[in-house]
């Protein structure tokens, strides 16, 4: 859904409120001509509500500029547009009711070339009810790809992407301080000021924001940068300012400051529905501060959360940061089958019997049968400086039990042990 917003005969200082006024409702704002701004209502309807009161909002606003025009919306920009400057008023288009209210506009008002205005005069074709009826093939044959688009105008079926233009909204505060802070808590102060105002200029063009930059200027006439990356879109100010506070306690700055800046990444809320059979889970702004403390107690790379590596080398992981936030309702999450392995502890000694030197017959307290089928063997090396560095031998059976196993040998005592079972 998209609003269109004309202002006749528009001037300089009228075209810069108009922009202004847009910007008000949306960072994306396409300006298709002086007169003319489009900008997405969907977002909106969250905010303000149904497309009638998002009209009554803009409205309101464009008297405060001293502002007097047409408002259309529809389900998309072009329709919008032709509903803006052809009608008085507001003008609100359900979708799939586009032609019945742009059909008796005049075919001037889409851009066509003199020369194919000319033919369609010829034609008899006066309006856009008479232009959309045409048939497609023939349209083109005719007229080419460029009329056959415009009969699309027509009939209201175009479906395109904003061309927002840029209008300079900034997502970053500057603080300078009248005298040197050295306390953490007076810092403390002029970041809540500068969160709570980036926040509401997020919070009015229905925004969200992932990432936060905070960089003091020292009083040394070094700055200080700290970049906290976010899992999850929020507006939290409240999160935001303790997760500031606990990474400038893990990271002081090593002089007196005077001067802060904040900036925040705009990004698409999130958006979640929660089942109403599955079990509420913690929400995910409680969660980071608690992984935040969490850091600040045993360091950065010792929290998060554990992943294994792709290798058959023993006990191989690494750890990796945690993301909370559960995917969204339209998203798809696809997961590969995988195996997960049990490990026994210690692992089990076993008497395997070997057929071209590979397993044939196991035999272990609980593990034992026919190995039907074998991979590996997968080497691991000990000490290199020894006569024979690979000194273990995985493999992978499948026993007649259906079983699944991995199995190694020891080196350099010929020592066979089952070290656990895939589930």
């Amino acid at each position: 859904m998209y609003a269109a917003i004309h202002i006749p005969n528009a001037g300089p200082q009228t075209t810069a409120d108009l922009a202004a006024l847009a910007r008000l409702f949306s960072p994306l704002v396409e300006i298709t001509s002086p007169d003319t701004v489009v900008i997405p209502a969907s977002p909106l309807r969250k905010l303000i509500g149904p497309p009638h009161q998002i009209a009554s909002e803009l409205s309101r606003r464009a008297s405060e500029y001293g502002l007097v025009g047409n408002i259309g919306i529809a389900a998309n920009p072009d329709t919008a547009l032709l509903a803006a400057r052809n009608l008085q008023g507001v003008t609100i288009i359900p979708r799939g009711s586009e032609s019945k209210y742009i059909g008796e506009f005049r075919i001037e008002t889409l851009p066509i070339a003199p020369d194919t205005r000319e033919i369609l005069d010829r034609w008899g074709v006066r309006t856009l009810e008479d232009f959309s009826v045409l048939p497609n093939d023939g349209i083109t044959a005719r007229l080419g790809p460029a009329a056959a688009y415009l009969q699309q105008l027509a009939r209201g079926a175009i479906e395109r992407p904003l061309k927002p233009a840029t209008l300079g909204v900034s997502y970053e505060d500057r603080f300078e301080l009248e005298h040197e802070v050295s306390l953490l808590e007076p810092l403390l102060f002029i970041l809540s000021r500068l969160t709570n105002e980036l926040i509401a200029r997020l919070t009015s063009q229905s925004m969200a924001t992932t990432e936060l930059r905070v960089t003091l200027d020292l009083a040394s006439r070094e700055s200080h940068p700290r970049t906290l990356k976010l899992p999850f879109p929020t507006r939290d100010a409240r999160m935001m300012l303790k997760l500031m506070q606990l990474d400038l306690e893990a990271h002081p700055p090593g002089a007196p400051v005077i001067a802060v800046t904040l900036a925040v990444e705009p990004v698409e809320p999130r958006i979640v529905q929660h089942g109403l059979y599955v079990p509420p889970s913690p929400e995910p702004e409680k969660l980071e501060l608690t992984l935040a403390k969490i850091r600040g107690m045993v360091g950065e790379a010792n929290a998060g959360s554990p992943r294994l590596l792709d290798t058959h080398r023993p006990g191989a992981w690494e750890m990796t940061p945690v993301n909370p936030a559960p995917p969204g309702p339209r998203e798809q999450v696809v997961r590969a089958s995988r195996l997960a392995f049990r490990y026994f502890s210690p692992a089990l000694q076993a008497r395997v019997e070997l057929h071209s030197q590979r397993p044939a017959r196991i035999f272990a307290p609980g593990v034992y049968g026919t190995v039907l089928e074998a991979a590996g063997p997968w080497r691991s090396s000990g000490d290199w400086w020894t006569p024979d560095p690979w000194d273990r031998d995985d493999w992978d059976i499948g026993l007649n039990n259906g079983g699944l196993y991995r199995i190694y040998l020891k080196r350099p005592a010929e020592a066979w042990f089952v070290e656990g079972a895939y589930d």
